[in-house]
């Protein structure tokens, strides 16, 4: 999605390489993505931690001014579907005429149901050229009320997506939001860089209010338009919503991956990681994943922060870590763990290398499963290729190198007392990296 979000714009003229604004622990997963779409020169700002996306957004404003002050900022969510492109593309024409005379603009999209999941936004009766005045925003409302909201016409949902000039978002940010406006600047211009990502400084973001960008500025300014969107628009916020749009077979299921449904109904199903048999069932949800599997009726999919709430109680990390996890030079799968061993899936891209290291506490032994794997391995340099290994022992350097055009595979079996990741010492990394 956050590739489908980027690839949508390319019909649009005069527009620059995107800002993604992320959380560090998705750094490698991003870049990725960019790179799978030829995005080659992408700006991605790194949170330490979430603050909710008004500082999220001012600090791709405060970046944005160094390089290009009056610049007009489009801001997207990752996670909307627009399947009529080219009304949005209309609606984008106009908001960008109203952020050229100054003002903030946020895209509205028409209500096609009394839907309760979604904010709104009262507009006024009366256009100038094609945005109205916006009067009020309004939370989430219960079911009776939508349905006045719809009805009445001139009430649309909140879509998240705004369009502003860099400098306006700054001065409205010194109105309504100064200690915001203040630690994000002070993030950025202490900000480091880090291989092509820009690590935001961690104190000063910290120490930023955690805000909506609606609550921190739109909510209080008298300067904001909205431009209607019908554009088939739909926030992904819950996997009920996932089901709603999608293609669905003869017993109205929605499947993706490898999956048996036998006298299954009205059912979203999505495996990744091996086959899901349904026998019965209806009106379920159900995601497996490496980490996790999610059974859940369609009405209450939405209430899955529940199960985040209890992970976090419980000081567990599947709400912190995935099991894939990306790195510059390729990614790794824990695909096994248990006292004193794990076992990871290595797939090395092209030209892609692993820093010279040691660790303290963990042997590893490597298995080329497919490729031609390039290793030191103490005082060795060994070409290790498919069903071949070498053993790694503790304290030990080494390092693995794909000098080839193909994928290298590799298995990895440690062995220690810890298994951590932060037991590593880097001597040499072609990525700059020390940690």
């Amino acid at each position: 999605m956050l590739q489908d979000t980027i690839t949508r714009l390319s019909g649009i003229s005069n527009l620059k390489d995107p800002i993604i604004v992320c959380n560090e622990e998705h750094r490698f997963l991003v870049a990725e993505q960019c790179k799978q779409i030829n995005v080659s020169n992408p700006t991605i700002l790194l949170e330490p931690i979430g603050k909710n996306t008004a500082p999220a957004i001012a600090a791709a404003a405060v970046h944005s001014i160094k390089d290009s002050p009056g610049a007009v900022l489009l801001v997207l969510s990752a996670d909307h579907i627009i399947k009529d492109v080219n009304k949005f593309y209309r609606a984008i024409d106009i908001a960008f005429k109203q952020a050229k005379e100054d003002k903030l603009v946020v895209f509205g999209v028409m209500p096609t149901d009394a839907n309760t999941n979604y904010g709104y936004i009262k507009s006024s009766k009366n256009n100038k050229n094609g945005a109205y005045k916006v009067e009020e925003f309004l939370e989430k409302p219960a079911l009776e009320i939508a349905k006045l909201y719809f009805e009445q016409g001139n009430y649309l949902w909140n879509s998240g997506m705004f369009m502003f000039n860099n400098n306006i978002l700054i001065s409205e940010l010194t109105i309504h939001s100064q200690p915001m406006l203040n630690a994000v600047t002070s993030a950025v211009n202490l900000a480091i860089k880090d291989l092509d990502f820009i690590r935001l400084d961690k104190n000063s973001f910290e120490s930023c209010p955690s805000d909506s960008i609606d609550y921190a500025i739109m909510e209080k300014t008298n300067n904001l338009v909205v431009v209607p969107l019908e554009a088939q628009w739909n926030d992904i916020g819950t996997w009920s919503t996932l089901y709603d749009i999608g293609i669905k077979d003869d017993n109205g299921n929605v499947i993706n991956g490898d999956v048996f449904a036998n006298e299954t109904h009205n059912t979203y199903i999505k495996s990744t990681n091996h086959i899901v048999a349904t026998i019965g069932v209806k009106d379920l949800v159900i995601i497996d994943t490496e980490n996790a599997t999610l059974i859940s009726t369609k009405e209450k999919a939405h209430e899955v922060k529940k199960i985040v709430e209890y992970l976090e109680k419980e000081n567990r990390d599947e709400h912190l870590f995935h099991r894939k996890v990306y790195r510059p030079w390729g990614w790794y799968d824990s695909i096994e763990a248990g006292k004193h061993f794990q076992v990871k899936r290595l797939h090395v891209n092209p030209g892609g290398k692993l820093s010279l290291q040691l660790h303290n506490n963990r042997a590893e032994h490597w298995v080329v499963v497919s490729g031609e794997a390039t290793v030191i391995n103490g005082q060795e340099l060994l070409i290790l290729i498919e069903g071949e290994s070498t053993y790694i022992p503790i304290g030990t350097k080494h390092s693995l190198e794909n000098k080839t055009h193909q994928l290298l595979e590799i298995i990895e079996v440690q062995s220690g007392s810890y298994l951590g990741e932060d037991d590593i010492i880097r001597f040499d990394d072609i990525y700059g990296r020390m940690i």
